[in-house]
């Protein structure tokens, strides 16, 4: 993926990697409990455990920490679909991928809301990678699901929503666990297997031709 305004820079000491990372983590937390316009560089500072003027240095406001955050969130979530390629079997290339992106919904549940919280505020700042980098990796792989149902060897199906479905239906694991722990009385390891289970179904179902 390329990543917003990208620029070469000296590569940084280790005490300077150490710094800039609880950073990172210090906003992941903040930004995912008050989004974006609730958190500011105070209780950035206060998170990392350091002076606001020392992480004034490493990012120069918090529209600069948010924006590093959703750059290296998207460069990490979106590998899953990049490695979605050409295969002799569609339908369990496009359930590897659906069961990724569960797995990852579930081991990242901060970085989804951070995503969730960005694009439900209108992506203020993020709204280029979206339009560029986004919908360029979306539209290949649109392209390739066509070309899977052109030659029958899925349903026909529209790609783009069904790339949306898959979205949608694992990241619901993340953004709304608190709500799904509220109704079901099961552990996260039995909610995950079962949801596993039924998403395959769900997709294998959706997306077998039908005779």
């Amino acid at each position: 993926m390329q990543k917003i305004n990208a620029q070469k820079k000296a590569p940084l000491s280790r005490i300077q990697e150490k710094n800039r990372s609880l950073i990172l983590k210090a906003g992941l937390e903040v930004f995912s409990k008050y989004g974006f316009r609730g958190s500011t560089v105070d209780q950035l500072a206060n998170a990392a455990g350091m002076s606001k003027p020392n992480l004034l240095y490493y990012f120069p406001s918090k529209e600069a920490v948010h924006v590093a955050l959703l750059e290296e969130l998207l460069e990490n979530w979106l590998e899953p679909l990049i490695e979605l390629g050409p295969s002799t079997n569609p339908i369990d290339e496009i359930l590897v991928y659906v069961k990724k992106k569960l797995a990852m919904s579930r081991a990242y549940p901060l970085e989804s809301r951070l995503y969730a919280n960005e694009i439900l505020q209108g992506a203020p700042n993020f709204s280029d990678a979206i339009k560029g980098p986004l919908k360029e990796l979306v539209d290949e792989k649109a392209a390739l699901i066509q070309g899977w149902s052109d030659e029958g060897k899925i349903a026909v199906i529209n790609p783009y929503h069904l790339i949306f479905s898959i979205w949608s239906t694992t990241q619901h694991y993340a953004d709304f666990d608190v709500q799904i722990g509220g109704i079901l009385s099961s552990d996260k390891q039995e909610i995950t297997k079962d949801a596993e289970t039924y998403l395959e179904h769900l997709f294998r179902s959706t997306l077998t031709p039908k005779p």
